[in-house]
């Protein structure tokens, strides 16, 4: 081996010193993980050792370790002035000619009989890709560099980039000792992604911190968009323990905009080897990547991260030309690793706002401040301490003036751009691909960013008030009563499954239909049949690039109930067969075809009435399919299912039979299936019910509501409304008893454990087995659950 040139087949995570963090990763990489199918493309580091040499023959490290210390590194005031004379230092020096002769040999080699091989000329330092610093974006990369000379040059520009704003501001907040910092650089075969499509994966969800969930995020062209931010790339999740089993473990999916591509610039016409072209409109709507592609990388992923033992930031890329897909370099994962975990905030809005614009949600807070608009560097001057930045995008250049940011909002971006990852990093909350943020915020505007809604960010007019409440996960009671969340938004699942409920005892199925899928199962299924009309037409846009409309039902259906699924793996979670009322139904596109007009909805056509009545039995077959999906081929068999408002032992029968023919049978693959104790007949005939079904979940909301003959939804009774009545408790321990009798689990679904604690005395005293909460509600029924156990221990 040579002092100045290291190939990557000669490289292992020891030579770090020599060849920097990203160099001693893919060689690394190159070395282990190819044997086992693992795609890394071939190439050579230029040593630190050549960088130093490169100092020292033009006799300019003493000059700039001078310089150096001359910024003040706490108001940095003159760090521009100082970067910018250490730069022209670097730039005025010359690569020594035994350093020229060996990167030209070594790129001949690689080249073999291929003139001009396009490379990727990357820079890699000594203290990068750390687990505790990244230094990602801090250096330059240099994309399609073909020939010597264009060669020599990127490697030059390289040692420049060491000295860039943003790379000094790093290592001073880092504590890394200017000219201790080694710069190697690797030239690596250049996937031509620009042909193809190429992005970022995390080995845990960068959001939550989720560690069984794989996150991949891509776009069409070359992935440096994505790094940036120029693009809303398609995002998918993968559930890693099913994946090792070989299931189809993409759990979620969102497609994103895919704006832009970059590619090469044959031309010459932009005087870099690069640009970036609008994206196609049939690109945009299509996904980069098929489902074996995605697991492929995702298994890939797995097992590089099992390989160093440590979660992972990826970046991969598919030749468009070969169709072959590369694994281009890996780091460590730095935000979550570093985080401090026991300790949860939970942020309110105590008034709903006025919203501005939505976007990706990066943090879980909210913030309010003035709103600054930058379009560019120039304006760096605007943005005070304590200001919410507004941009089109933001780059690696903008570091020291991100931290003068209390907030982030961009029009473009997804959650592994270069905006989400300072975000994190600095712990504050960001706001990206919004799309028209720069448009909709007016410079100088009060505004509220909440990130409290799943993924989902919102920007809101004014200062809106909120409250933040701090809970130690740490302190929470254990108990024997098993405490279980009530869930309506998958996209909170991740969040939520660090707290400390055993599983899911209510997915509520009619919330993810209303908020994700939007339209009524019927008008899918016999769409064909449906007048010509806007509603006819609304239905086409949602749901083409599928390949039939009952398909975009079940796709959406089955990867919002496997996210939550995945979350709380193995653990149960309960999915509650649609519960919607008939006007309810009606509201959803396409609903007013198929819904009758009911006087009362709330006893009339809901629940299990509906799943064997042919005016909606298909819609119910493509619930089961979903959940089929789920269970079967994603391998979350933690999922059970539960049916609602259930009125007769006969018609338990019916629905237990229709689900049977749609291929969801009682004890096949393991499968439980529950009934809701919801109405008096429930409690009155339980025995019976208990010999049909794996277990009960007591409604208490409606059980109050029937037991007492009292609509909930009137104002004029809700006074009347009392989960603690003797009526109601009198049949709860009914149910209760009837459970324990028949030897099958019970539990309860409601809001009166939180809020009352001589409520959960009742519930414990009647020996239930679980009590679900909703996610504000949890903490506070855990501490009820624990002190009528005490009280119980206390009186034995």
């Amino acid at each position: 081996m040579s002092a100045y040139i290291i190939p990557f087949n000669k490289i292992n995570l020891t030579h770090l010193p020599e060849v920097g963090g990203k160099n001693a990763s893919l060689g690394e990489m190159f070395n282990k993980l190819h044997p086992l199918g693992i795609e890394v493309p071939d190439g050579f580091a230029v040593t630190v050792e050549s960088y130093r040499h490169f100092l020292s023959h033009n006799k300019i490290e003493s000059t700039l370790s001078q310089l150096l210390k001359l910024i003040d590194s706490k108001s940095l005031s003159n760090l521009p002035q100082i970067a910018l004379q250490c730069r022209t230092l670097v730039i005025k020096a010359v690569i020594p000619d035994e350093v020229k002769k060996e990167i030209l040999n070594a790129y001949r080699q690689l080249s073999g009989n291929q003139h001009n091989l396009s490379v990727a000329v990357r820079s890699s330092a000594t203290a990068e890709d750390l687990p505790t610093a990244s230094f990602a974006g801090q250096h330059d990369s240099f994309l399609n560099i073909r020939g010597e000379e264009n060669l020599l040059s990127a490697v030059h520009k390289c040692y420049v980039s060491l000295f860039n704003d943003r790379a000094i501001k790093y290592r001073i907040d880092n504590g890394f000792e200017h000219m201790q910092v080694g710069l190697s650089v690797g030239v690596q075969y250049m996937v031509r992604s620009d042909e193809g499509c190429a992005g970022v994966i995390f080995t845990i969800d960068p959001e939550s911190g989720f560690e069984n969930a794989i996150y991949l995020t891509g776009a069409w062209g070359l992935g440096e968009n994505v790094v940036q931010g120029a693009v809303t790339p398609d995002e998918y999740w993968v559930f890693k323990p099913t994946l090792a089993e070989g299931k189809n473990a993409i759990i979620s999916r969102k497609k994103g905009e895919k704006e832009h591509t970059m590619v090469y610039d044959e031309t010459g016409e932009t005087g870099r080897p690069v640009k970036n072209i609008d994206t196609p409109l049939h690109k945009r709507s299509s996904w980069i990547l098929s489902d074996s592609e995605v697991l492929q990388l995702a298994l890939w992923s797995y097992e590089i991260e099992k390989h160093y033992a440590l979660a992972m930031d990826i970046e991969w890329g598919k030749d468009g030309i070969t169709n072959k897909i590369y694994i281009l370099q890996a780091r460590p994962e730095t935000v979550h690793s570093q985080r401090e975990h026991g300790k949860v905030y939970t942020y309110k809005l105590k008034e709903k706002g006025k919203l501005i614009c939505k976007g990706k949600a990066v943090g879980k807070k909210i913030i309010s401040g003035r709103a600054c608009i930058i379009h560019s560097l120039s304006e760096a001057h605007k943005l005070q301490q304590g200001d919410i930045l507004i941009a089109d995008i933001t780059n690696p250049d903008w570091n020291s003036l991100l931290r003068k940011a209390v907030s982030i909002v961009t029009n473009k971006g997804g959650r592994t751009s270069h905006s989400a990852i300072v975000a994190r990093e600095l712990g504050i909350a960001a706001i990206v691909g919004t799309g028209n943020a720069t448009q909709l915020i007016n410079d100088g505007q009060i505004i509220t960013v909440a990130n409290i809604e799943g993924d989902e960010g919102n920007v809101f007019e004014g200062m809106v008030p909120f409250e933040v409440m701090t809970d130690d996960l740490s302190k929470v009671p254990k108990t024997d009563t098993t405490p279980l969340f009530i869930l309506a938004d998958p996209d909170r699942a991740f969040e939520l499954s660090h707290y400390p409920a055993k599983g899911v005892g209510l997915l509520r199925m009619e919330f993810i239909i209303n908020n994700s899928i939007l339209i009524h199962p019927m008008a899918l299924v016999q769409f064909d049949q449906l007048p010509e009309s806007p509603v006819k037409s609304t239905i086409a846009q949602i749901t083409s690039g599928y390949k039939s409309k009952t398909e975009y039902f079940v796709h959406q259906l089955a990867e919002s109930i496997a996210k939550v699924a995945a979350a709380f793996y193995p653990n149960q979670v309960i999915l509650r067969m649609s519960d919607f009322k008939t006007n309810e139904y009606a509201s959803l596109i396409g609903g007013q075809f198929y819904e009758p007009k009911e006087e009362n909805p709330m006893i009339g056509f809901r629940g299990a009435s509906r799943y064997y009545d042919q005016r909606y039995l298909p819609g119910f077959g493509l619930e089961c399919e979903a959940v089929l999906r789920v269970r079967n081929e994603m391998g979350l068999s933690n999922v059970k299912v539960m049916i609602p408002f259930c009125r007769t032992v006969k018609e338990a029968e019916k629905v237990l039979q229709t689900m049977e023919t749609f291929g969801l049978k009682r004890g096949e693959n393991g499968l439980e299936i529950f009934v809701m104790i919801e109405i008096p007949s429930n409690v009155i005939l339980a025995d019976k019910f208990a010999k049909l079904f794996d277990g009960f979940s007591i409604g208490s909301n409606d059980l109050t509501q029937l037991t007492l003959g009292l609509d909930r939804d009137s104002e004029i009774v809700s006074h009347l409304f009392n989960e603690n009545d003797e009526a109601v408790t009198t049949m709860i321990a009914q149910a209760i008893a009837a459970a324990k009798n028949a030897g099958i689990k019970i539990g309860l679904c409601g809001q009166a454990p939180s809020d009352f604690p001589e409520f959960s005395q009742f519930l414990v005293e009647q020996g239930i087995d679980s009590i679900s909460f909703t996610p504000d509600a949890l903490l506070k029924g855990i501490e009820n659950i624990s002190k009528a156990e005490l009280k119980m221990n206390l009186i034995k």
